[in-house]
């Protein structure tokens, strides 16, 4: 994890526990959880909730958890990955509130077809969790699989969101 664009960081309380957010000068560039630990939450820059991103993603954070789950988030996002995992990052936003995709589908929607494995693999590496809705990934069965937030969280994140599990 590339940590040197970084300017600022702040933490959060949320309904699936503490969040630590960082972003850059163009946008929020990472929304962790504490546990599982994915990335290294260990940022090596000043804390300052004021600062212009962090504060839009908090308020639009706080009115997702009061149930105003928008279509997408409005905060500019500034984030680091292969061709391939912005691809894929760009693929998640196109899954509403409320619904759910599979990781062939996104697989095909970036064109690679065979690609259900590697799709996951970018989805897994999601620097921005919740706003780049990885949570509402599912497996070609409808099961839940894997999320970097543990899978507890991404079942309370689909039901806040009022998707339907089977």
């Amino acid at each position: 994890m590339n940590t040197s664009r970084l300017t600022a960081q702040t933490r959060l309380d949320s309904p699936v526990g503490p969040l630590t957010l960082a972003a850059t000068a163009k946008g929020l560039a990472f929304l962790l959880f504490d546990e599982p630990v994915h990335y290294d939450t260990d940022l090596d820059v000043p804390v300052d909730a004021t600062q212009r991103w962090l504060a839009a993603a908090a308020a639009e954070l706080e009115g997702y958890w009061e149930g105003r789950c928008p279509a997408r988030f409005r905060v500019p996002l500034d984030l680091q990955g292969t061709a391939f995992q912005q691809a894929v990052w760009r693929a998640l936003l196109d899954v509403p509130p409320g619904h759910t995709s599979t990781y062939g589908a996104i697989a095909r929607q970036v064109g690679a077809p065979q690609g259900s494995r590697a799709a996951g693999a970018a989805i897994g590496r999601n620097p921005v969790a919740i706003i780049v809705p990885c949570h509402r990934i599912v497996g070609s069965n409808g099961s839940l699989t894997g999320f970097a937030g543990g899978l507890k969280r991404k079942e309370h994140l689909l039901q806040h969101e009022g998707a339907l599990l089977v």
